[in-house]
């Protein structure tokens, strides 16, 4: 499945050489609609996701309305030579409310290791908006899991785990004013395994509010993870960490 995204991304990149996304006036201002990885490269031999390849570029579509010309634009970011982005997909969630998503990506560092990067629509252009700090070290990953108001603040929060196959620590963010901080964290859980092609778990609400599914730790139970006033309370939800187990969990079953 991921060779097949590289190939499909590579077509990808080829079609998207087109100018920045221009902005007319505010009745015909291209909206974000989605975000691909695009531009295979082999430069930072991590394998984490169980080959080779990661990604040079973010390549983002918009759409405007069908009255100001051309419906559908693209607009591709590239990064420098000592970064890749190390990720299944980028994530779309509208953080600050206005109306548009960002774009929450994973970047990876040769000598330091991944980081969370927001990429924002702004007067045009594609740009990164707010990261984390770099984990510190090359070959060392987070798994995104996704967005959502967590603690029903009317705040939108990020989750992921910080290097799922060595400390396995839930992390937390709230993207806010431009800056991203930290809430909560909680150790003993993760969603990914190495060479493993996908990410497992995400995000469910079963009527209660947003709860955040993972494995534990040591992959024995899948579980859900709540963020409660500044703190994440996990409990086991009795399905083994398997797909079809992740699959009942996320369908609330």
């Amino acid at each position: 499945m991921r060779r097949a995204a590289l190939c499909a991304a590579a077509l990808c990149a080829l079609l998207a050489a087109e100018p920045a996304v221009a902005e007319p006036d505010s009745d015909c201002a291209a909206k974000v609609t989605g975000a691909t990885y695009g531009t295979p490269t082999d430069r930072y031999r991590h394998g984490a996701l169980g080959d080779p390849w990661e990604w040079a570029s973010l390549e983002v579509s918009f759409s405007r309305p069908r009255h100001c010309g051309p419906g559908h634009v693209r607009a591709s970011v590239v990064l420098p030579v000592d970064l890749v982005f190390e990720d299944v997909a980028p994530k779309l969630a509208d953080l600050d409310g206005d109306g548009e998503p960002e774009i929450l990506t994973v970047e990876s560092h040769r000598r330091l290791g991944a980081r969370l990067a927001i990429y924002k629509h702004v007067a045009g252009q594609i740009r990164r908006v707010a990261a984390t700090a770099h984990i510190g070290r090359t070959n060392r990953w987070l798994a995104q899991i996704g967005a959502a108001d967590l603690d029903g603040d009317g705040r939108m929060e990020i989750a992921y785990i910080d290097r799922p196959h060595l400390a396995k620590i839930l992390r937390v963010w709230r993207y806010e004013g431009g800056t991203l901080s930290l809430v909560a964290e909680a150790p003993g859980l993760s969603n990914h395994r190495f060479a493993d092609p996908m990410i497992t778990g995400g995000l469910r609400d079963c009527g209660t509010g947003p709860e955040i599914i993972t494995a534990d730790a040591e992959w024995r139970n899948v579980m859900a993870s709540r963020l409660i006033k500044g703190r994440i309370e996990s409990r086991a939800l009795g399905h083994r960490p398997s797909p079809a187990g992740f699959a009942a969990a996320l369908a609330c079953r």
